[in-house]
């Protein structure tokens, strides 16, 4: 074997991985397949995607249990809870917290949403929701409004606490 065969391969293999890699950090597509995934909540028993099928999912990464605009974000989506139900949607907030920091979370905010502790951040790299902030890595602040098929629908990149429930109210009222 030569050297530079093995050389060209390894190149290959490395730029066939860091391709991956960056694939990975991408939001996944309007109209593609949700990733499936099963992350502990704020209980501790262990939640999946696809337990939801038949149900719409607005599945929102939020950087940080108890901080300012997640806190916003999140009395949103709780003041608007019934209204979802209605349309027969159900809330999912991921963050790298732990289940214990989520368990806070509710019982200090009144949340009743599942709250899902993605501590390994392999939930938020999936759909490109992760973030460095100085040495810490979180989750970004996206949203993605699934089908009861588990197909996303509308992806929303950076949002804006203040309004967003509205905003992904909105959107599934003009998808029904």
């Amino acid at each position: 074997m030569n050297i530079s065969h093995i050389t060209l391969s390894g190149l290959a293999a490395a730029l066939l991985l860091a391709g991956a890699m960056q694939a990975a950090d991408q939001p996944p597509a309007e109209g593609t397949p949700a990733p499936d995934f099963t992350l502990q909540n704020q209980e501790g028993k262990s939640v999946s995607l696809h337990d939801f099928r038949g149900k719409w999912v607005v599945l929102y990464f939020y950087p940080k249990d108890m901080t300012q605009g997640c806190t916003i974000e999140a009395h949103g989506f709780q003041r608007d809870l019934a209204q979802y139900e209605e349309k027969k949607a159900v809330i999912l907030g991921v963050s790298v917290d732990n289940v214990d920091s989520h368990k806070q979370f509710c019982a200090k905010d009144s949340l009743t949403f599942t709250l899902l502790a993605d501590t390994d951040k392999e939930v938020s790299a999936k759909y490109g929701s992760v973030r460095q902030m100085g040495q810490m890595t979180l989750s970004a602040r996206n949203t993605f409004l699934i089908d009861p098929k588990g197909v996303i629908r509308k992806t929303y990149i950076g949002v804006k606490p203040q309004t967003h429930s509205e905003e992904v109210l909105a959107a599934l009222a003009a998808m029904k």
